[in-house]
């Protein structure tokens, strides 16, 4: 029988889901997986949660907290929370001690709001070098967080530094390489400190992906997907085989989450997410 014959008499959702093979709000597989806010700012908040949980998705990632309503009442989570003007606090980070009185007092509050609403993971950023050498700003990061960490231990909040390229999105970002990300985590020494690995910065630093999240994957509470080159969709005309990256992530046992990070460059976009999800479930 015809598809379309299949689908008369079912809504948009529906429809999608049997053509993609995947049941209505049902995500198989071993990964938990989340869609980041910002490459979907053309939908509202809750139009972005109503998608994500036609897909099956289990929670919105990049979230601030004057969004975080909306997200509980959708029924999902937040898989990290962003703080507000995230774009300042990629370049005014951690290894600079010239910031770290604003950034505790700032982040203690990110943690409060955080844990009172359950979600356990907030993001931080090294910040630009701006001529500083690696030992320092590994230095003065762990200096900066570990003032934090006692109240993220206490609520039970993980902060998660993410990994980004300084090739091409970033320029002079330090954490641009997963050896530095984990020294400075070994440099902490706190189960309340950990990595996000963002597969797309990283396949730009350094390649090698599978080998270096088998490597470094103690370091890792988290990841993020998109297509290199450009940032898209994660579909076949990119470099990265994502399936067998995901079923490397999902052997190690790993618990946390995959957030897609794509920016959607396909009229449509939601089918485009739907896509990366399936290519992403294994």
């Amino acid at each position: 029988m015809a598809a379309s014959a299949l689908l008369l008499g079912t809504n948009a959702v529906q429809a999608t889901n049997m053509l993609s093979g995947l049941p209505e709000n049902e995500l198989p597989g071993r990964l938990r997986q989340s869609v980041c806010r910002w490459c979907f700012s053309h939908l509202s908040i809750q139009e972005l949660c109503d998608a994500g949980k036609s897909i099956g998705l289990e929670a919105i990632d990049l979230v601030a907290p004057a969004d975080f309503d909306v997200v509980r009442k959708s029924g999902l989570k937040v898989s990290m929370v962003s703080p507000d003007g995230l774009k300042d606090y990629l370049r005014i980070g951690w290894n600079h001690r010239e910031h770290h009185e604003h950034l505790v007092d700032f982040y203690k509050n990110l943690i409060d709001k955080a844990a009172d609403y359950g979600y356990s993971n907030v993001i931080v950023f090294s910040g630009n070098r701006n001529g500083m050498d690696d030992e320092t700003g590994i230095i003065n990061c762990a200096q900066g967080l570990q003032r934090i960490l006692p109240q993220a231990e206490k609520r039970g909040v993980n902060l998660v530094m993410e990994l980004l390229n300084s090739k091409v999105d970033h320029h002079d970002y330090q954490c641009d390489r997963t050896p530095w990300g984990a020294e400075l985590a070994k440099t902490i020494g706190s189960e309340h400190f950990s990595l996000l690995y963002d597969i797309y910065h990283m396949q730009i630093m350094e390649g090698d992906v599978i080998h270096t999240i088998r490597d470094y994957g103690k370091y890792i509470s988290h990841f993020h997907t998109a297509g290199v080159p450009g940032r898209n969709e994660i579909n076949d005309d990119q470099e990265l085989n994502y399936p067998a990256i995901m079923r490397v992530i999902a052997d190690s046992g790993f618990k946390g989450f995959v957030a897609q990070e794509f920016i959607p460059k396909n009229e449509d976009k939601i089918a485009s997410l739907r896509d990366a999800v399936k290519r992403c479930t294994v």
